[in-house]
């Protein structure tokens, strides 16, 4: 006797029992919040150690977050940024800076 069920048989047309399918996750955004205290060159150290980034990419965000308050660091899936997040802060925490992040989904995926 085989594994995998039988097909369904109604006159002579064979039924297949469906396959589910898989939804894409939710993304969200990681988020550099600009502040007062916070120097750039360590905001372009986490963005280079935290979320890779190049040098220049990095030195291109952190200027956003100078310039607007605010900037994206990447889009992950929620474990992902949650871990992201902690990272940061505790780097942060550990050298003294206020630097905060945090994250919120990503509009982008079509979902909302």
């Amino acid at each position: 006797m085989s594994d995998y069920p039988e097909p369904i048989h109604h006159d002579d047309l064979a039924l297949e029992t469906a396959k589910p399918r898989l939804k894409k996750p939710p993304f969200y955004r990681v988020l550099l919040l600009n502040d007062d205290y916070t120097t750039m060159e360590f905001v372009i150290d986490v963005l280079t150690l935290v979320f890779h980034h190049s040098e220049e990419k990095a030195a291109q965000i952190m200027m956003h977050v100078h310039q607007k308050g605010a900037g994206i660091c990447g889009i992950f899936t929620r474990e992902i940024a949650e871990t992201k997040v902690e990272q940061v802060l505790r780097y942060a925490q550990e050298r003294k800076h206020p630097l905060q992040c945090t994250m919120e989904p990503d509009s982008d995926d079509g979902d909302e």
